[in-house]
């Protein structure tokens, strides 16, 4: 297992790079997406003017976001208080296809995600990042700023939120070479069960 500093935006190389079991710290921008966004897309929505997933992760979180006075230039302007992850099974019938259409290299949620986000990661390079439900204050203590937020008609919850984050701490489980530490846990837990079971 080793452990590796990401700047976003990130190239095919280093995502390849990557190994399931691999523990990363991201800096730069990350963009949130839960399901109104990825069905938005997926069923021929545009993408915002100004967001580029190219090279880009999205985070499955419905971030708990306060909105502050506007600065001087006039600006919204916002702190993220909560930002944990979401579970991301229910995006599996989306998000191969986003991956293939956007170009994005990195998806983070909690629970794994099914064999057709599997395949699209080895296909065009990607990965899944594990977040650990539960820690959803050491998340907001990792972004340092909102650039922006998009979609806000879906309700804050689902919105597209831009943030910037600094050693967003994360655990590869699904790599782009077909690993994926979730059936690697499945197969044992199997395995445990059925000794059990001829044992009993």
């Amino acid at each position: 297992m080793a452990q590796v500093k990401l700047t976003t935006p990130l190239d095919e190389a280093t995502v390849r790079g990557l190994t399931a079991g691999d523990e990363v710290l991201i800096s730069g921008t990350i963009y949130t997406g839960r399901d109104a966004v990825h069905k938005h897309l997926h069923d021929g929505g545009a993408l915002p003017a100004g967001v580029d997933f190219s090279g880009g992760i999205v985070y499955h979180c419905g971030p708990v976001v306060v909105e502050r006075e506007p600065g001087a230039d006039g600006r919204r302007r916002f702190t993220v208080t909560a930002a944990g992850p979401t579970t991301s099974i229910r995006e599996e019938p989306y998000q191969a296809g986003l991956i293939a259409r956007y170009g994005l290299r990195g998806v983070i949620g909690k629970g794994g995600m099914g064999l057709k986000t599997l395949q699209a990661c080895r296909e065009h390079g990607a990965v899944y990042l594990h977040a650990i439900g539960g820690a959803a204050q050491v998340y907001a203590d990792c972004i340092t700023g909102v650039e922006d937020v998009h979609l806000e008609e879906f309700g804050s919850p689902e919105a597209i939120w831009v943030l910037r984050v600094v050693d967003f701490p994360a655990i590869v489980t699904m790599d782009a070479h077909g690993g994926s530490l979730h059936e690697v846990v499945q197969a044992d837990s199997l395995d445990r069960l059925q000794a059990a079971l001829a044992g009993s």
